[in-house]
């Protein structure tokens, strides 16, 4: 299968270098590296070149959207940045953030899961992050969800989500609407990838409320919102993001933000949350 791979990178000088290095040591190459190069002030640029006098199939991008972090929409315009240059041969197309360090048989197991199951539209691994020289799971999400951070999509999934969407909660429709048009999830606890930079460290401060507002795009409806504010919240161990998630959620409503979704995708995702939700208090 050939794999791309879209890295977006902004002031990745400290990690951009270990995140190459464990791509082109997989014991299965991806077909193209494509790096973003998104408004870097440091010497990403210089080093991405390096690694592109070694290797043919690593390219670079350079964009300027802007020097500000805010969480989902500059990313993902980047991502598209990178996106464009691609060809349509692509059978697996990855989105990997510039901080990672993977295992060598990362992108041979991924291909694997694909191959041996046609209904699987996007696999990835778990993120570990240091603490006291040990690396272990950062939990912010169900073992059921791919982290944003390194997402690989089935060519035909991804077209049939129509991409990813430049959003805050952008990692989260992709996998809902999966699930709308009949694709399976495939997480694989095995691999396991070092981030080497903790989630949300470099956001822009008034992104706090962005989390809110996209569960309202989403179409999750308050009391869903107010759920998975909570969960969220407790599972950044920060308690008071639960008042900013949901004034984020009545600042969207009140303006009246354009909805990530349809109709009849937001009862589709209503739906699945609540049938989730019940499955696990079950258990």
């Amino acid at each position: 299968m050939n794999i791309y791979i879209i890295i977006p990178a902004h002031n990745e000088e400290r990690f951009i270098s270990k995140t190459l290095t464990s791509l082109v040591s997989q014991t299965k190459l991806p077909k193209k590296i494509v790096v973003v190069n998104d408004h870097s002030t440091d010497a990403t640029e210089g080093i991405v070149n390096e690694f592109i006098e070694k290797h043919d199939f690593i390219s670079i991008v350079n964009t300027n959207s802007s020097e500000e972090h805010m969480p989902g929409s500059k990313v993902i315009n980047a991502f598209y940045q990178g996106y464009k240059t691609l060809d349509s041969n692509s059978d697996i197309i990855c989105k990997f953030d510039a901080d990672l360090i993977f295992p060598p048989n990362y992108l041979e197991k991924v291909a694997a899961h694909f191959n041996e199951n046609s209904s699987i539209g996007m696999v990835g691994g778990f993120c570990y992050i240091e603490k006291n020289n040990t690396w272990v799971l950062e939990s912010l999400t169900n073992k059921d969800h791919i982290r944003g951070a390194l997402k690989a999509y089935r060519r035909a999934c991804f077209d049939d989500i129509n991409g990813i969407k430049p959003a805050m909660g952008w990692d989260t429709i992709d996998e809902l609407l999966a699930q709308y048009h009949n694709w399976n999830i495939k997480t694989d606890e095995s691999l396991q990838v070092k981030h080497l930079k903790p989630t949300g460290n470099t956001y822009n401060p008034r992104a706090k409320y962005k989390q809110g507002e996209a569960f309202y795009r989403i179409r999750y409806g308050f009391w869903i919102t107010l759920i998975a504010s909570i969960k969220l919240a407790l599972l950044k161990k920060r308690p008071q993001l639960i008042t900013d998630y949901l004034a984020g959620f009545f600042k969207a409503k009140r303006e009246k933000q354009t909805f990530l979704v349809s109709k009849e995708e937001g009862t589709f995702i209503r739906k699945l949350r609540w049938k989730n939700m019940k499955r696990k208090l079950i258990k």
